[in-house]
């Protein structure tokens, strides 16, 4: 999983659909893309995704989707499996508008709780030292200091995966089992006591794409009668529990509970890419 291929600056198009339509999906999209290459199955490409959310004590990240902001960003911690030699990757992923963009470093994972504690990062954290990768870890450790960030939320869920072969111009994945339960600590962990299941049985299906949308993917969308809608997953998780279980702070107001700044927080930061 560590050389998955990464799209570093893409449009996303997100839609909940039934099983039958994923299904249908599948079928539809098999001439024009290939089996995501980290898939044991190239008959059905999926794979379990850990994420670890970071945010502060007052959620200011959450609070940025649930506004809509138009630039907004997430810290998170991507994981794959709980092997101590698997790498571990600290990813920001930023959105402007309709465009996102992703940065990512792959960590040694035993160095995971002192980075997340914020300790600052050297080439010894990396997997594979390198500049981009020290860039992109150094990025998270400034956001991570500044914003006052700490576990939040465990997410996870099967991911099926399907990409244009020799390019990553064009990816199309679907989520299932999406289960979210607060994780207040750098525990890398694939297994839940009691989560929350935000989307119930539907499945998450994401269109993935740098340039121009494809015809074909038009064609799809018109077929199956997909109509876009939200699904953050951190989101929508910590919705389906409540904010004060991942909050560090909560206040009462005339209009019902609202999250606070936390005193004396550091200023909250728009990321430079």
């Amino acid at each position: 999983m560590e050389n998955d291929r990464l799209q570093t600056q893409r449009f996303e198009l997100k839609f909940q659909v039934p099983e039958a339509t994923a299904v249908a999906v599948r079928h539809f999209v098999r001439p024009y893309l290939a089996p995501d290459e980290s898939a044991s199955d190239p008959t059905f490409p999926a794979y379990p995704v850990h994420s670890l959310y970071l945010d502060s004590g007052d959620l200011h990240t959450y609070r940025a989707t649930i506004n809509g902001d138009r630039d907004r960003y997430k810290l998170r911690v991507r994981y794959y499996d709980e092997k101590p030699d698997s790498p571990v990757f600290l990813e920001i992923k930023r959105r402007v508008d309709r465009c996102i963009y992703k940065q990512r470093a792959a960590v040694v994972r035993s160095h995971v709780p002192a980075l997340l504690s914020g300790a600052w990062p050297s080439t010894h954290d990396l997997v594979r030292p390198g500049p981009k990768g020290l860039a992109a870890l150094q990025k998270f450790s400034e956001l991570l200091r500044r914003l006052g960030a700490r576990p939040r939320a465990r997410v996870s869920y099967d991911r099926e995966a399907w990409t244009s072969e020799g390019h990553n111009a064009v990816r199309v994945t679907m989520d299932r089992t999406v289960l979210c339960e607060p994780e207040l600590g750098p525990r890398l962990d694939t297994t839940f006591r009691q989560p929350a299941r935000p989307f119930g049985n539907n499945v998450i299906l994401e269109i993935k794409f740098t340039n121009r949308f494809p015809d074909w993917l038009a064609v799809m969308v018109r077929t199956f009668n997909l109509v876009q809608g939200g699904a953050a997953k951190y989101v929508d998780g910590v919705n389906a529990l409540g904010p004060g279980r991942f909050a560090e702070e909560l206040s009462r107001s005339p209009f019902g509970t609202h999250l606070t700044r936390a005193k004396n927080s550091p200023p909250l930061p728009v990321p430079a890419f």
